[in-house]
């Protein structure tokens, strides 16, 4: 039989159960498991076995469930997180520590910002934030020796700037380390960024993933091609000893293949135990099952919404990367040809005002903090995710203080557009 296509995966992936077994994944809500003796339960902590011995760790529904989003991406190792910040802290941290510096691209999600900005910061982690619309000479520029990784996102949030991530992984690659890309807004089923050479893949499973706005979670994919021994001075802490577990050398048990989760999981989640939960990982696959069905109403409902905006004259500016004459449609084509997200951000003439005034006119799009899921939502960045960027912050991030995220879910476009033209409307008046 050919490689399964990835609608088949979304809703046979990960879980494959046998003769007599549960038809849909068991959520193993225990904290712990059993064991006949010490020496078996020994065996899992010297990673000698597989298995499950607590939760915080590790949790059989999670690793189903982390198996497929693992196949959706063409990955060898994933893992889930508490949150999509959970996975973007545990990609950073688990090569980089107090002295290091990572390069990221400045038009990243608000809350990513902050965390790379002033939270690692204060642990010692150095960032530069660079346009992912930088020169070739500016990138190079941003690197430093002690430079540990590239981050980036796919589709930016809420900026909606597509990242070339080609250009991005060649020039990571040249210096020796990874590129890490967030691809929560494309999602696999639009994008799969390590066909374009990205080696760490991030989401937040809370969005398009779980579909529903019922369960927050995040997710880590490793593509198991980056070469950490190449570069074993950069990487100690895959390819030295780790006294913390028994003087496991990372690379050297799990290969380049499982290394970097392993670690992520031995190391990092047993110390900050950012598990998600095994309810929230069933729900997550729920959606999950329906993510290539929905991707496509929400692809097509922004684009209906895109083009409506573009031609009102009451509005300033639309950005859409799917639009035509959009100013990343041409990277949207060449790594999203089939659709891009369901977010599309405009602003109103008017400014910040008319931006608020608009908002509170709303009747179908709810005004929320959440983005891509089933029911469509809006969202005032600088006043809300935003609100603690300053301005200079707000404009490099691309996020100006009249921006209007609106998140189109899968109702009737025709339906979306009427609740955006009376809100219009409503405040021309005003």
């Amino acid at each position: 039989m050919k490689k399964q296509r990835i609608e088949t995966t979304c809703v046979q992936g990960g879980y494959r159960p046998g003769n007599g077994e549960p038809r849909q994944i068991p959520v193993y809500q225990s904290t712990t498991f059993k064991y006949s003796t010490s020496e078996d339960m020994g065996k899992l902590f010297d990673l000698e076995a597989s298995g499950y011995f607590y939760t915080r760790l590790q949790n059989p529904t999670n690793d189903y469930v982390a198996q497929k989003i693992c196949e959706l991406e063409g990955g060898t190792a994933a893992m889930l997180t508490s949150s999509g910040q959970a996975a973007s802290f545990y990609s950073i941290f688990n090569i980089a520590s107090c002295g290091d510096h990572i390069v990221s691209s400045s038009t990243i999600y608000g809350g990513t910002f902050n965390l790379f900005s002033v939270t690692m910061k204060r642990m010692g982690i150095e960032f530069t934030f660079v346009s992912p619309d930088c020169s070739d000479e500016e990138l190079e520029a941003a690197f430093k020796p002690n430079t540990k990784a590239v981050f980036g996102e796919t589709i930016a949030n809420p900026a909606l700037t597509v990242l070339d991530i080609e250009r991005f992984a060649n020039a990571a690659h040249k210096h020796g380390v990874p590129l890490i890309i967030d691809n929560t807004f494309a999602t696999p089923v639009n994008c799969r960024p390590f066909e374009w050479g990205a080696d760490i893949v991030t989401h937040s499973t809370t969005k398009y993933m779980d579909g529903h706005g019922a369960a927050v979670g995040g997710c880590i994919v490793d593509s198991g091609k980056f070469d950490w021994t190449a570069h074993a001075d950069k990487f100690p802490g895959l390819c030295t000893p780790d006294e913390s577990y028994h003087g496991v050398t990372y690379v050297e048990r799990f290969g380049l293949e499982g290394a970097f989760i392993t670690k992520a999981t031995a190391q990092l989640m047993r110390d900050f135990g950012s598990i998600q939960s095994p309810q929230n990982a069933f729900l997550l696959n729920m959606g999950l099952e329906s993510l290539h069905v929905r991707m496509k109403r929400h692809c097509e409902n922004a684009q209906a919404v895109a083009e409506f905006l573009v031609n009102d004259p009451r509005v300033a500016w639309v950005t859409y990367p799917s639009l035509k004459g959009d100013k990343y449609y041409d990277l949207a084509q060449k790594y999203l040809p089939n659709g891009s997200c369901g977010v599309v951000s405009f602003g109103v003439k008017g400014g910040r005002k008319a931006a608020e005034a608009f908002m509170k006119k709303l009747k179908i799009a709810a005004i929320e903090t959440h983005v891509a899921d089933a029911r469509t939502c809006c969202l005032h960045p600088a006043s809300a995710t935003h609100r603690q960027m300053t301005d200079s912050e707000l404009i490099a991030a691309g996020v100006g203080p009249d921006l209007i995220r609106f998140s189109c879910g899968i109702e009737n476009s025709e339906d979306l557009i009427e609740d955006i033209k009376q809100a219009l409307d409503k405040i021309e008046v005003i």
